[in-house]
């Protein structure tokens, strides 16, 4: 029955190759809703350099060294709905529920960039990073 029939998603070489530069933790997560939901890894680690870009373009609050996004392997990393629109806020808050959800099955600590103090209040946020999730040790 057609209704029945999951679409196969699967991560670009680009993302796997982003993913491979992530805590093994994080690459668990992220090989397991790609089973569920179509998104693409744009970023694991950064650089010193990278992350001082990002720092004065005002997308990210942390200067370099700072960043779970600078610790090799990278305890950060950044992931987008397929296919990237920066304007749908909505799905990349569907896309974090999938998340959050399958962390929690894997019993792995994850922190959202929605949902930075993680009591499930978006409208508290001051600084909103949608496509960002990070491990909590």
């Amino acid at each position: 029955m057609f209704w029945n029939k999951k679409p196969k998603y699967e991560f670009s070489k680009q993302s796997l190759a982003n993913l491979k530069t992530c805590d093994k933790r994080l690459q668990k997560l992220f090989n397991e809703v790609i089973k569920h939901f179509d998104c693409s890894i744009i970023g694991g680690y950064r650089s010193d350099s990278e992350q001082d870009y990002y720092f004065k373009k005002g997308l990210t609050k942390l200067s370099k060294g700072k960043s779970k996004h600078n610790l090799q392997p990278s305890q950060a990393v950044d992931v987008c709905p397929y296919p990237i629109d920066w304007n749908n806020h909505k799905r990349y808050i569907l896309l974090a529920g999938y998340v959050k959800g399958i962390a929690s099955q894997m019993n792995i600590k994850i922190r959202w960039g929605g949902d930075w103090d993680s009591d499930n209040i978006m409208k508290d946020q001051t600084f909103n990073d949608l496509p960002h999730f990070e491990i909590i040790d």
